[in-house]
């Protein structure tokens, strides 16, 4: 009976042996994957930090390398297959290489340990090769990129280049590197950690992108692994910190487009008055053009000068010569403006060559032949002349004013328009 039982109790036995090894023998399997992971993780670290999970990024990471091999290639392939990172995403730089071209070696140093506020210095070193040139558009930081937001977001900042701590790129000199089949330029980018809460924090630099700039005009972008940093409070180190006071002010200079544009406004309407007064004066000394004197007639004017001939007091002071000379003169004057000749200038001879010409004829020319001749007596042969002399001379210059005024002056006033137009 209990050899019956035995006999059941093996056969079970027989049947869950199987089974178990199966079951030990996946769990070696499942095992077997995590240890691995554990050992190509490890090397990783000997070479540069592994980021915190936190922090912020960007694009794919540069691949692993060792720090007791160097990469075997340099291309973009990734030599252990595995990111430092464990594949996380970086927003902070996106690496691009054109077909065809091989990715240059990359070493990156960045101090262990740094004070919050301080800036500190991440340099890069690269080999590559002649012909191509690192950041050739020179170190440009555009604060609204995703970078830049990256950089902040992981709690660190770039500094003004002008403000104690700019950034400095040493490029290989083409010249003395010759025949050369690689190059080695420098970089040294200033880094301030800021980090969001007090005391010792560990912050993660994210990748940083580097341009370099092939002969063919096209530019690659290179990624640094991202870097672990401790950080420490400036205040860290002091048992009893005191509030340090505030440091000397510096000069800061900012641009003010209003003042620019209203200094340029007054300038501009200094000059525009300037100019202003400038012709303003030149327009006042201007030649003065002034507007012809409506002419007189003749005998109107002939008359008025007869007139204050006879108020003056030439008669009284006993000035009979001079008289005479006046009423000559007036006479004159009028038969040259009357028929177009200058009577004063004239002798008596041209006068009456003068007036012969006349048309039509003049019915008083002898009148006026008679007058002329004993008027030039007492002007040119100084003969004497008595009140009653003056009288009659008076008299007779009226007769001839009156007997020579046309009977339609309209007409006289036209002819001398047409004679002036003429000689113009």
């Amino acid at each position: 009976m209990k050899s019956g039982a035995r006999r059941w109790l093996r056969f079970p036995a027989a049947l869950l042996l199987p089974v178990a090894l199966v079951l030990a023998a996946s769990a070696a399997g499942l095992l077997r994957p995590a240890l691995g992971l554990a050992q190509t993780a490890a090397p990783s670290t000997s070479s540069t930090p592994t980021a915190v999970p936190n922090a912020s990024s960007a694009s794919t990471s540069l691949p692993a390398t060792s720090a007791s091999s160097p990469p075997a290639t340099l291309d973009a392939g990734v030599a252990d297959g595995s990111p430092p990172d464990g594949g996380k995403v970086w927003a902070s730089c996106s690496e691009y290489l054109p077909k065809g071209a091989r990715r240059p070696r990359m070493t990156v140093k960045l101090p262990r340990r740094a004070i919050s506020g301080y800036a500190v210095r991440l340099t890069v070193i690269i080999t590559h090769g002649p012909g191509e040139t690192v950041l050739p558009a020179g170190f440009r930081v555009n604060r609204a990129s995703h970078a830049s937001k990256a950089l902040e977001e992981a709690g660190f900042t770039i500094p003004e280049p002008d403000g104690g701590s700019p950034p400095g790129i040493d490029r290989a000199d083409p010249e003395s590197a010759a025949g050369k089949k690689e190059l080695t330029s420098t970089l040294s980018l200033p880094f301030v950690p800021l980090p969001k809460e007090a005391g010792r924090q560990r912050l993660v630099l994210p990748p940083v992108p580097i341009a370099v700039g092939r002969a063919n005009g096209q530019v690659m972008t290179l990624c640094t692994r991202p870097q672990a940093l401790l950080v420490e409070d400036p205040i860290a180190n002091e048992v009893d910190p005191k509030v340090k006071p505030n440091p000397p002010p510096q000069p800061q200079r900012e641009p003010w487009p209003l003042a620019k544009q209203v200094a340029f406004t007054i300038a501009l309407a200094l000059v525009l008055a300037l100019l202003g007064l400038w012709l303003l004066h030149r327009w006042k000394r201007r030649p003065q053009i002034e507007p012809p004197k409506p002419r007189v007639l003749p005998w109107i004017a002939a008359m008025a000068e007869l007139d204050e001939i006879r108020r003056s007091e030439l008669l009284d002071e006993e000035r009979f010569d001079e008289h005479v000379d006046r009423v000559n003169d007036c006479v004159r004057r009028y038969l040259g403006d009357r028929y177009g000749f200058d009577g004063i200038e004239s002798t008596s001879t041209e006068i009456r060559a003068l007036l012969k010409r006349v048309y039509p004829p003049l019915m008083n020319l002898e009148e006026i032949y008679a007058f002329l001749d004993e008027t030039d007596l007492v002007k040119f042969a100084k003969a004497s002349a008595r009140r009653e002399d003056c009288m009659e001379v008076m008299d007779r210059a009226e007769q001839i004013i009156i007997q020579t005024t046309p009977e339609h002056p309209e007409r006289f006033e036209d002819s001398e328009a047409h004679r002036a137009e003429r000689a113009a």
